[in-house]
């Protein structure tokens, strides 16, 4: 190839990237579930815990909670959720009130026997919040899923989880919030 063809095929590159961005507006949106949101928690860990339970999906294999939260926030915790809140103590500091990339550590029930944990990705006010995490709908990744505190005593020890738009679930029990270390 001349030179002379190399700056013709330079200059055609804006054109084909002006052609790909107006094909891929065109494109069907993706589900909330697909698309990361990198606003209040680590960017690199976004995605690369995003780009995980995605790839654990293409191999059929399933997402869970624990990874997807250890991935996000960092914090190293093994083991069912259930048992993370007792795992933190003197290693993470812990308490009752959400910050964004903490990791809201869910109190086993009945219909949740290993607990749940979530990332917690935008404080919305004193009674609300916002999660990232895994399996709560089956295999699947939810951003920025909203969340109340429904406690009697507003100490975020009970919460509500909008599973569905506008429709906030059961009543689950918290054990409180486990904050990462400072990066």
């Amino acid at each position: 190839m001349s030179v002379k063809h190399a700056r013709l095929s330079v200059r055609g590159i804006p054109a084909l990237c002006a052609v790909l961005l107006l094909t891929t507006a065109c494109a069907t949106a993706p589900r909330q579930q697909e698309v990361p949101t990198l606003s209040g928690i680590d960017p690199q860990r976004q995605v690369m815990a995003f780009q995980e339970a995605k790839n654990l999906r293409a191999e059929g294999k399933r997402v869970w909670c624990v990874p997807y939260a250890r991935n996000v926030s960092g914090i190293e915790i093994r083991g069912n959720a259930e048992t993370w809140w007792h795992k933190a103590q003197g290693i993470y500091n812990q308490g009752q009130q959400p910050q964004v990339g903490a990791v809201m550590a869910f109190d086993s029930t009945r219909s949740m026997p290993m607990g749940h944990i979530a990332v917690v990705s935008e404080v919305v006010s004193e009674r609300e919040i916002k999660i990232d995490h895994a399996n709560w709908l089956r295999n699947q990744v939810s951003l920025k899923m909203a969340v109340i505190d429904v406690s009697k005593s507003n100490d975020w020890s009970a919460v509500r989880v909008a599973s569905q738009p506008n429709a906030f679930g059961s009543v689950y029990p918290i054990n409180g919030f486990i904050y990462p270390k400072s990066r």
